[in-house]
């Protein structure tokens, strides 16, 4: 058990903020709602799709039992059609973050999109605001040429962005090809000059440990409870409502059932469940890959 985050008496300094993090499936919901009830807390949701409203099976949004727990923040908070971003999202996690210590408790983040939880502790690059027509023509090309086609341009203009992303990255990429067709300077630049060196959040990064075969059988049970529970159906529900060009379907495993709903031959499930435990396997080594680099806590499982 952590021992209690106390403020410090003479510079009235708010505690460390806690921060739950760590790859998908590891367990990071279980912690930081143990953590809420033990110290008092509430628990903002760091999470890119989870935000979305309808979007719950494949999310592992909390169950009714751990919202009944621990009181949930920005967690069904948009529509699917509803922007959002890193930036926008720290905006709303602030205020939140303001909310709950106001209260006299504490707030707890908990999710595994690291560029918005990196968004909240050291805020962003100063690179320039979405355009939404901009995306929208590298929308259309992309469906026209391919997303390797963004990849290839993003190459000759910020090559070390682009070595970093993959070229079916479609969000990250365009992004990047959106700050420099803007502004001249390569996303890179901005990066490397701001640095995320000045810290806005005292904070203290926890997780649970998870050796890699462990992981990688989680997710597998994991996944194959989510196509239990009606997946299926649930992303059938949002194709039929107009949700196929959201940014939410393009997430890892909703980008691979929606494919597999859309194509024109029969819907083989095994061979569906095997591709979407592959792609969250590598997006978990994604994740361990940023994890490396910070100052996490790691405990044992229910530690």
């Amino acid at each position: 058990m952590l021992p209690p985050n106390v403020a410090d008496a003479e510079t009235s300094d708010p505690p460390p903020l806690l921060v739950v993090v760590g790859p998908t499936a590891s367990g990071k919901t279980e912690l930081a709602v143990r953590l809420a009830e033990e110290r008092g807390g509430e628990i903002v949701s760091a999470d890119s799709v989870q935000v979305y409203r309808h979007f719950d099976i494949g999310t592992g949004k909390p169950s009714a039992s751990e919202l009944a727990r621990a009181r949930h923040h920005l967690l069904d908070f948009l529509e699917p059609n509803a922007p959002m971003d890193a930036a926008l999202w720290a905006e709303h996690a602030e205020r939140a973050i303001l909310d709950i210590r106001a209260r006299g408790r504490e707030p707890i983040v908990c999710g595994g999109t690291f560029l918005w939880v990196k968004a909240l502790l050291f805020g962003l690059a100063g690179a320039p605001a979405a355009s939404p027509e901009i995306r929208a023509r590298h929308r259309e090309r992309a469906e026209r040429d391919g997303r390797a086609a963004l990849h290839a341009e993003l190459a000759r203009v910020d090559p070390e962005t682009a070595a970093r992303l993959a070229p079916n990255d479609y969000v990250r990429v365009s992004r990047a090809l959106e700050v420099h067709e803007q502004s001249g300077i390569p996303l890179s630049r901005f990066h490397e000059e701001h640095g995320f060196r000045a810290p806005r959040y005292t904070a203290r990064l926890l997780g649970v440990r998870r050796d890699p075969p462990e992981l990688d059988q989680r997710i597998e049970a994991r996944v194959r409870a989510m196509f239990a529970a009606g997946w299926l159906d649930e992303v059938r529900a949002l194709l039929a409502a107009g949700h196929a060009e959201t940014r939410a379907m393009s997430a890892v495993g909703y980008k691979q059932v929606a494919a597999a709903l859309r194509a024109e031959t029969p819907l083989a499930l095994e061979p569906l469940i095997t591709s979407v435990v592959r792609a969250t396997r590598v997006f978990a080594r994604r994740q361990r890959t940023w994890l490396r680099d910070q100052n996490v806590e790691w405990s044992a499982p229910g530690g």
